[in-house]
């Protein structure tokens, strides 16, 4: 006889929220509340004894993104095949990446209210004015793909899906791009994405608002890098600020590989579904981030990302120093 898949909904009220986090990575009210943004999507198609319902998807899903365990392993704690995990962690992913569900946990910040806060909060870390966000490329490791194996071979010799995250203050993912090849540029992702052409529609002389990132990416009006060799006080004091604000962003993708292991370790799928878990792991993250559940930064050093000086046309050179005359 087929072993039979234990009621999971008796499993949220039977283990403690703590013990919930700590498998699933959400509370029991988070689990209800992905539950019905889910449950359109991937719901039974069937009645029959034996199917799966929604929440038993999402449980399954949530456990492979949290701990990066083989998906037979996966299968063993939760009952199921292997098979039926592959096919249950497809039907979630896609779910989560649908836009509709997308839209509501990812956005460029657009209300002047909403910039107004980002920028005070911004402000407050360490007063560097009119940031709405800090930018960084972080490489996920992926199996060896079959097609065009060494477009995703990166400069530290693995395979990664290079991706672009911009996060706020509070470390939520404002706008990702899990798309390109670990060998791509962090500046050409950057020149193809969406947000760059956001940010390039809304320069105005008189509304300053600034993203912040390294060296590998091109000095503009609203990308502001650091000084590779500041010349004065000015631009000393401007380089510590950028530095404390942009941690951030480092700070926020150790949370979010710490959170989701699957994205700390190697992602076994091929390149395509692989940029779908990683985007599946940003709105998760958004979701855990707005419910206040906390998870403390991995390790900085472990991270084997290392920026890559940007050697082209930068048009924000001088606007630059006008930043750094004025504020610092």
């Amino acid at each position: 006889m087929a072993r039979r898949f234990i009621n999971r909904v008796d499993l949220l009220d039977s283990l403690q929220n703590s013990e919930l986090i700590e498998r699933y990575r959400l509370d029991r009210q988070g689990i209800l509340f992905l539950n019905d943004k889910l449950t359109p999507f991937i719901g039974p198609t069937s009645f029959r004894n034996n199917s799966l319902n929604s929440i038993e998807k999402i449980l399954i899903a949530l456990r492979y993104f949290a701990t990066s365990s083989i998906q037979l392993n996966d299968g063993d704690i939760h009952e199921v095949s292997q098979p039926t995990v592959s096919r249950v962690i497809s039907q979630v992913t896609q779910a989560l990446t649908e836009p509709e569900i997308v839209r509501q946990f990812i956005s460029v910040p657009t209300a002047p209210g909403e910039i107004r806060q980002i920028k005070e909060d911004f402000f407050n870390i360490a007063r560097f004015p009119n940031v709405i966000g800090v930018i960084d490329g972080t490489h996920v490791q992926i199996q060896a793909p079959v097609v065009d194996e060494p477009a995703y071979v990166n400069r530290m010799g693995y395979h990664s899906i290079n991706t672009q995250i911009m996060f706020d203050a509070n470390c939520l993912i404002r706008d990702i791009v899990p798309l390109w090849p670990g060998a791509v540029h962090d500046a050409r992702i950057l020149r193809q994405s969406g947000l760059f052409q956001i940010m390039e529609q809304n320069v105005v002389d008189d509304q300053h608002q600034y993203l912040l990132g390294d060296s590998g990416y091109p000095c503009k009006r609203w990308l502001l890098t650091p000084f590779m060799n500041p010349a004065d006080e000015h631009q000393l004091i401007y380089n510590r600020a950028h530095k404390r604000t942009r941690s951030v962003v480092e700070r926020s993708i150790g949370i979010l590989k710490r959170r989701w292991a699957i994205l700390h370790n190697e992602i076994r799928l091929h390149p395509l579904k692989s940029c779908k878990v990683i985007l599946s792991c940003a709105v998760l993250h958004n979701i855990c981030n707005m419910r206040n559940l906390p998870m403390d930064p991995l390790d900085i050093d472990a991270l084997p990302d290392h920026p890559e000086n940007y050697h082209g046309n930068e048009d924000g050179l001088r606007y630059r120093n006008v930043v750094a005359n004025t504020f610092f």
